[in-house]
């Protein structure tokens, strides 16, 4: 499966993401890639509208949650989009988080070990699946188990981490969230608005505390030094540099996720400089 340089991330409900029009320009514009973020559904029944209204573009789950539904259900729907989609659909897995799963969140790295046996029982290829992996048990694991790692709101130097962890010939696809808006107030304040669900995290927070941020960076909406560390804003070029920077550490792919309202214009406005 061919993994270009650029891709998209947003939620799966875009409604981009099932217009031929806007999928067939993400294409010809070079983004090879587009995440259905969210934590869609196990039975896959969102990707296969992106699939069917595209050509050439490789779709990827950001993430099926392992706690919504059993392996042996996910592994189904693998090989019924594989068989329709071949070579052209990346299925990522991961663990969610403890305030939005509950009481079921128990030995995450447990369930994604059992979760993962399921898979191979269910013959889902450890070439066509990814894991969302943030600290270094967790990358180790998709090193070991996937065909890499989907680390979500970090920044390059934990692309740096997690290249070195995982090691060459595996997949390392950050998400990065860009602002284009060269304003720092109207900039800061769409990355704060994005910001500030996450902050209520332990398994993002956690992450951010081992990369060299302080609690106080995670109070009060988050510091200008966090903000600006997790979410690149400003014109083409400043954001060229944040997404050659994950390149140069390691990244084989930086999926895009637009915060600005008009996702395509912006994602039109970059393309020229990035791909």
């Amino acid at each position: 499966m061919a993994i270009s340089r650029l891709g998209v991330w947003d939620h799966a409900g875009w409604a981009g993401f099932r217009d031929p029009e806007v999928l067939a320009e993400l294409e010809r514009l070079g983004y090879g890639t587009v995440w259905l973020g969210g934590s869609p559904p196990a039975d896959l029944s969102t990707t296969e509208p992106t699939l069917a209204a595209s050509t050439s573009l490789v779709v990827a789950t950001g993430i099926v949650n392992v706690w919504e539904a059993e392996p042996a259900a996910a592994g189904s729907a693998y090989q019924r989009v594989a068989a329709a989609y071949p070579d052209r659909f990346l299925l990522g897995i991961g663990v969610g988080h403890r305030p939005l799963v509950g009481d079921r969140y128990t030995k995450p790295y447990d369930k994604l070990v059992s979760y993962l046996d399921g898979l191979d029982e269910a013959g889902v290829p450890v070439s066509n699946r990814v894991l969302a992996a943030l600290g270094p048990k967790v990358l180790g694991l998709a090193r070991d188990r996937t065909a890499g790692a989907h680390p979500y709101f970090t920044t390059p130097e934990h692309t740096a981490q997690a290249r070195e962890i995982v090691g060459e010939g595996k997949l390392v696809v950050p998400e990065q969230k860009v602002v284009l808006a060269t304003d720092p107030v109207e900039a800061r304040a769409l990355a704060r608005k994005a910001l500030n669900f996450y902050l209520s995290l332990p398994n993002y927070t956690n992450n951010w505390l081992r990369l060299g941020f302080s609690e106080s960076d995670l109070a009060d909406g988050g510091s200008d030094r966090l903000v600006d560390a997790l979410i690149t804003w400003g014109d083409e070029d400043t954001i060229r540099e944040r997404v050659e920077a994950h390149l140069a550490a390691g990244a084989d792919q930086v999926a895009l996720q637009v915060l600005n309202e008009d996702k395509l214009s912006v994602l039109r406005s970059l393309a020229p400089a990035l791909v």
